[in-house]
């Protein structure tokens, strides 16, 4: 039997959990809330208790383990902005060379703060991911 994600949609207030982070990643939440609802046209919505979400979209694996998760989201967490996104990144090195302070992982991109990057190539990431999350959507 499959288990549910953690990771849901919760009523939470999203204006509430940003009011609990520090001041510089309350900025950056406030404009990177701005950047990704406009890419996905959906409102921000909180996923478990520290992820930001916009839309979603549903997955099977081909071990049959399944689930929903947001089309793109993103978490102000203490080291760094987490931004979960829907990119092979060995496709990006190229873009990301460009982007500016970043770290990556398997399926985040880290950045301390919005103004260690371009924001035109962050921009060009995130429709790319939501594109391609998209094409996910089964």
């Amino acid at each position: 039997m499959a288990t549910a994600n953690k990771t849901q949609p919760t009523p939470e207030d999203v204006d509430a959990f940003i009011s609990r982070v520090d001041d510089r990643k309350r900025a950056d939440s406030v404009e990177l809330i701005s950047l990704l609802s406009a890419a996905t046209g959906e409102p921000a919505v909180m996923w478990g208790s520290s992820i930001i979400g916009f839309g979603a979209r549903h997955y099977r694996y081909a071990s049959g383990h399944e689930g929903d998760t947001p089309l793109i989201g993103f978490s102000p967490r203490a080291t760094a902005l987490t931004l979960y996104l829907s990119l092979n990144f060995d496709d990006y090195t190229d873009t990301l060379a460009r982007l500016g302070k970043h770290k990556i992982g398997k399926g985040c991109l880290y950045v301390k703060r919005l103004s260690d990057v371009d924001m035109a190539v962050l921009t060009e990431l995130i429709a790319d991911s939501v594109a391609a999350a998209r094409n996910m959507i089964d």
